[in-house]
């Protein structure tokens, strides 16, 4: 699939809040500490063995969800390379971030992952920032995907699944972040302003 740098450069200097100029540089940020920015069990959304990019995210983010297009055309453009990670981040700020993430890892144990995050980008003007309850919103989505219902509530609920979310933001927090969406390139952290940024370090840390 060939890079459409100017789709993806609008799409995430919007989800960025940033304005496109001419010259930019990506910052690289040694962060200095001794946690991993991924796991032996992260999620890896791509098989690419020459690099590795994670990502930390909210799903009631509206940066991650406007992002997540560009990234995923970065991730069939890089992936067979780059190997994407994705880890969770849920923003105390966001009463549904935290049950979104149950709900995408309940999923992601029956190897829904992907769909299931898919569908909380598409749908979270739909439950973003409302006071009502979403965990049966969320299992309407697990419906809708095939998933075994009766596994999907015992995983949701389970206290392990819980530890794994909060172990993931405990990684993020160590790391430095305080906000979604944030990048990670061969543990450096990555601070783009546009998609050019990312295709720029990625380019490079595959040139080494």
């Amino acid at each position: 699939m060939p890079l459409n740098v100017k789709i993806l450069a609008a799409a995430l200097a919007a989800a960025l809040g940033a304005a496109l100029v001419a010259v930019l540089v990506v910052v690289l940020v040694p962060w200095g500490g001794s946690t991993a920015a991924h796991r032996a069990d992260s999620h890896r959304l791509s098989p690419g063995t020459e690099a590795t990019f994670v990502e930390f995210l909210d799903f009631e983010c509206s940066a991650c969800a406007a992002v997540h297009p560009a990234l995923d055309q970065l991730r069939a453009e890089y992936g067979d390379r780059i190997g994407f990670v994705v880890r969770y981040f849920p923003i105390d700020a966001h009463q549904h971030a935290e049950p979104a993430a149950r709900a995408v890892e309940a999923a992601a144990q029956q190897g829904a992952f992907a769909p299931m995050a898919q569908r909380m980008f598409e749908t979270r003007a739909e439950w973003g920032g409302r006071p009502e309850p979403v965990d049966e919103r969320f299992r309407g989505y697990a419906a809708d995907l095939g998933l075994d219902l009766a596994e999907y509530d015992r995983v949701s609920a389970a206290p392990e699944t819980l530890d794994r979310i909060r172990s993931d933001r405990a990684d993020g927090e160590a790391l430095g972040v305080r906000g979604t969406p944030s990048f990670f390139l061969d543990g450096e952290r990555l601070q783009p302003q546009t998609v050019g940024d990312l295709v720029d370090a990625f380019d490079a840390v595959l040139a080494r």
